[in-house]
């Protein structure tokens, strides 16, 4: 499985693998639409090599779910490939990105 998922009360880190696009959309989805949308969410991006303009789409929505602009959606253990992709995206405007 390419996701994983820990829920601990209202903080839920979401761990990726290597490929992060569209083939895993709606498995994505479906697993943080299980979560109250006031939790605090993590993305684990450490084994990510890979990732596409709809991974960006759906991190966003992610962040749609969870609230917005009052949402807490941090996205964690970025290699450089994918931190400069943020940055160029200004996914570091909207997320907490490291």
């Amino acid at each position: 499985m390419p996701i994983h998922v820990l829920t601990e009360g209202k903080s839920v880190t979401i761990t990726l693998e290597e490929r992060f696009n569209f083939e895993i959309h709606r498995e994505f989805r479906d697993l943080y639409a299980k979560c109250p949308p006031d939790s605090s969410f993590v993305v684990n991006m450490g084994r990510v090599e890979y990732l596409d303009s709809s991974a960006l789409g759906m991190l966003l929505l992610l962040r749609e779910y969870a609230g917005g602009d009052r949402s807490h959606v941090s996205i964690i253990n970025c290699n450089a490939m994918v931190e400069r992709i943020f940055k160029v995206a200004s996914f570091d405007r909207l997320f907490s990105v490291s």
